[in-house]
């Protein structure tokens, strides 16, 4: 048994009475939405037409959203509807990336994810869900595609029917019948500056809410992502390109903090796991730097990793549920077992230093690569998890994620070996081991935004980057002041410049790595999903 639904657009008159009747039956708030009609427009006068999609949870066979909850509070029963249970939901809003179908939403009454779950109160009672009872003109059906003699199978079976997104390999089962392409395609849509019945303000758009209901920042600022930064497609800037008429509002599910996390945690692992490595290649002359430094910086920027990603939460007072009732398949969790065990290292090699042990720095040493390596590259495959956001999809974001961690770790300990006024020779050794990762890092960049992109998605992602609302931050913090200013100060202390040029190298190589994972991240948020 597998629960779908149908959408017949041929139908559909777009009088919202799905959404109005869901929204009573499941009590949703005002502000979010499990179903909702997008309108889209295409043509010029007096050959303009208006075309109606009926959006919500697929129900996906393989869903994304499952996969990733860290605390199984989105889980797929065994009628296929993928249902939620917001006692475990801890708000990471992780399900919200995940989606490529932009149907999950944080509930503003209790701070937990919420969708479409097809109304299982009434399908336990064997009776249909609200907006298949509401419908007017019966554009929605609902039933068993596993059950020949139902309605849906033969609808399937008779009609050519699409899917959105069938790319994605997650298998949905929301079908439609005569639907527009562009429609169903978030790609192939113009945004204008104004909706129907709404307006896009400063700090994005409404649609008829109060900005307040939003999770967080919404899509679409101006300066974003415009349909003349959009090499990918320019026939979108075409006056009779489709474009979107009306639509619910959207989230960007991550902000700051997670951009920061990403830059906390680079320096923990890059200072112990460059402190490692040291050790390994016999540069462990410097106690105060390698066996004490090193572990104090880790286990501090451990710590603010922890906190950004606790208070991030919504639900922080669940965290636990993470460590404690885990879903082994999330990269959020596993991830959380990583820190874990990073932390508890450098907690020991701290220690060790601290009382001067004279022993046991070659198994920790040992010990600290791989460790560090995990901390600082985990989360590539919890970003990968992020199906909706093809962006985050790349190949070189694992070993990008261990360049950044090398140029962090060469940049703090730089700092703190002129702090400890340590000897000469190792902050040569970090100021080359700083010249590499940041020509790496360069070179990885340059890769993963000016290469053949796989998609449109990707491809107007990276536009937000290097030509949209980021392109001063990537181009002046993460290239100029991160890059480009850095590699000039370590030539200079190289061929015998005074060491405060590699003091600013290192700091500036720390501001533009900052300026990098925020553009990066709020980057993949930018390109719509519905």
């Amino acid at each position: 048994m597998r629960y779908g639904f149908v959408i017949d657009q041929r139908k559909c008159i777009g009088c919202h009475a799905c959404t109005v009747a869901c929204k009573s039956e499941n009590e949703v708030p005002l502000g979010v939405y499990r179903t909702w009609v997008k309108y889209v427009e295409s043509g010029e006068f007096p050959n303009a037409r208006r075309h109606f999609s009926v959006l919500r949870c697929n129900h996906c066979e393989d869903a994304p959203c499952v996969n990733i909850c860290p605390t199984n509070a989105l889980f797929k029963r065994e009628d296929g509807i993928v249902d939620f249970d917001n006692r475990k939901c801890i708000g990471c809003k992780a399900c919200m990336q995940a989606c490529p179908y932009d149907a999950l939403y944080i509930d503003p009454d209790n701070n937990t994810a919420a969708k479409c779950n097809y109304c299982v109160h009434r399908v336990e009672q064997e009776l249909l869900p609200a907006c298949v009872v509401v419908c007017p003109v019966k554009a929605i059906i609902a039933g068993d595609i596993d059950d020949p003699s139902s309605e849906i199978a033969q609808t399937i079976g008779s009609q050519p029917v699409s899917v959105r997104k069938p790319e994605q390999g997650t298998k949905p089962k929301v079908f439609y019948v005569g639907a527009e392409d562009a429609s169903l395609t978030p790609e192939a849509l113009a945004l204008g500056q104004s909706y129907m019945w709404a307006e896009m303000k400063n700090n994005g758009y409404v649609s008829g809410i109060d900005s307040h209901t939003l999770t967080a920042e919404p899509y679409a600022r101006p300066g974003d992502v415009t349909p003349e930064h959009w090499d990918a497609d320019p026939a979108l800037s075409h006056p009779g390109s489709p474009r979107v008429a009306y639509d619910v509002s959207h989230s960007r599910p991550w902000g700051w903090k997670v951009s920061t996390y990403l830059w906390t945690k680079s320096i923990a692992a890059g200072a112990l796991g460059l402190a490692a490595m040291l050790i390994l290649f016999g540069w462990s002359s410097d106690r105060n730097l390698i066996e004490v430094a090193a572990p104090i910086l880790a286990v501090l920027f451990i710590v603010i990793t922890s906190v950004l990603l606790i208070t991030d939460l919504k639900r922080p007072e669940r965290f636990w549920m993470l460590m404690l009732k885990p879903n082994l398949t999330s990269w959020l969790a596993l991830g959380g077992y990583v820190l874990a065990g990073f932390g508890a290292l450098a907690g020991i090699w701290m220690l060790a230093g601290l009382f001067g042990l004279d022993t046991g720095w070659l198994l920790l040493a040992i010990l600290g690569v791989p460790l560090a390596a995990a901390a600082a590259g985990y989360t590539a495959f919890l970003f990968g998890q992020a199906e909706g956001r093809d962006f985050w999809q790349s190949p070189l974001l694992l070993p990008h994620l261990l360049v950044q961690a090398t140029v962090a770790g060469a940049a703090v300990l730089a700092l703190t070996a002129m702090a400890l006024g340590v000897s000469v020779a190792l902050p040569d050794v970090l100021a080359w081991v700083l010249l590499g990762g940041l020509t790496a890092n360069l070179l990885v960049m340059f890769a993963e935004l000016f290469s053949q992109h796989p998609t449109t998605h990707v491809a107007r992602a990276a536009s937000a980057m290097t030509v949209g609302g980021y392109a001063r931050l990537f181009w002046i913090g993460a290239i100029l002041v991160g890059v480009a200013v850095p590699l000039v100060l370590i030539t200079i202390f190289l061929a015998g410049g005074p060491l405060s040029a590699l003091g600013v190298a290192a700091g500036l190589s720390l501001a533009g790595l900052l300026a990098y994972e925020h553009a990066w991240v709020q980057s993949g948020q930018v390109v719509p999903l519905s």
